[in-house]
């Protein structure tokens, strides 16, 4: 199969060298953005699976860390976001139909990696939202032997007062015809160009914000807003799923700062109190980008990851 190259903007992939990009189509027509990154002599493939929002060059950091340990990396832009397509006209809204159309994606990249020959085995790193996506995928069959996980999405932060009125107005802005329109509390800008790094929500390094920042001021075509209410639909039901579902039986370690405040965090605690091949790590002090840290902080998540993945699953 050919496979077409796609830009990859290399003066804001910070961190490493040696990534590129391609474009290919989803089982729906949807032209994806994959990233990927081959070492020589890598013992294995890990499969990113990023947050909304986000986007593979914010993964090149990522990459080269694995790289250093021998392993290989794919990440995606998904359907929506990055310089994938966008599903409406409005591209600062976060919007997907259906989050199992995520699963497509899935299946593309998963492709891709074969047809790339990148090194086996695979193994997965899902980040927020791509937690949630990466979980049903590994439920479903993920050609992966280990999962690794960062502030998975496997339920959406928000206060108890608040969480009836967003299931009903998920539900009935669609229903009248105003499913595109932003939730209450959300912005059409990307909450990296309008708040400063004093208390932000994703690093406590200084240096990482600030490359976060410089990424979008680079290229605004790559920044996403707030979810649509029907996201926040879709995003509702599917993390309701996943929770009725048993874990996969896959060796897997979740991260989860200790000052998380975007997912849900009793879900995560649920979840891998119960998974018998689970095991949880929390990382102090850490806020929801733990992998977004100073050195100090990240290099000892990459050394467990990868311990995990190169033991054979064994873990």
């Amino acid at each position: 199969m050919a496979l077409t190259p796609a830009p990859f903007l290399s003066e804001i992939a910070f961190g490493a060298e040696g990534g590129a990009a391609l474009w290919v189509k989803s089982s729906d027509d949807i032209r994806i953005r994959i990233g990927h990154w081959k070492p020589d002599n890598a013992k294995g493939t890990v499969l990113i699976f990023p947050g909304r929002t986000e986007f593979i060059e914010k993964y090149n950091q990522t990459a080269g860390a694995f790289a250093k340990r021998g392993l290989a990396s794919m990440a995606i832009d998904w359907r929506g976001q990055g310089l994938a397509d966008r599903l409406i006209d409005n591209r600062d809204l976060g919007h997907v139909e259906h989050f199992t159309d995520y699963q497509k994606d899935v299946d593309r990249m998963v492709r891709a990696a074969r047809d790339l020959g990148m090194p086996r085995p695979f193994f997965l790193l899902g980040h927020s939202m791509g937690g949630a996506i990466g979980l049903r995928a590994a439920m479903e069959g993920l050609p992966v032997q280990a999962l690794a996980f960062t502030g998975p999405m496997w339920g959406i932060r928000l206060a108890p007062h608040l969480r009836p009125m967003a299931w009903f107005l998920s539900h009935l802005m669609p229903m009248i015809g105003q499913g595109h329109r932003l939730p209450p509390g959300t912005k059409m800008e990307h909450h990296i160009l309008t708040e400063g790094f004093e208390d932000n929500l994703l690093t406590k390094d200084r240096a990482q914000f600030e490359q976060m920042r410089v990424q979008l001021e680079r290229h605004p075509e790559l920044a996403l807003g707030g979810p649509s209410y029907v996201w926040l639909r879709e995003a509702l039901l599917e993390t309701r799923h996943l929770a009725h579902r048993a874990a996969p039986n896959l060796p897997c370690i979740t991260f989860l700062g200790t000052n998380e405040r975007i997912v849900d965090i009793p879900v995560i605690h649920r979840r891998m109190e119960a998974w018998n091949r689970g095991h949880l790590e929390l990382v102090e002090n850490g806020e929801h980008e733990v992998l977004m840290e100073s050195e100090a902080v990240s290099a000892p998540i990459f050394d467990q990851m990868t311990a995990l993945f190169l033991s054979g699953g064994h873990g």
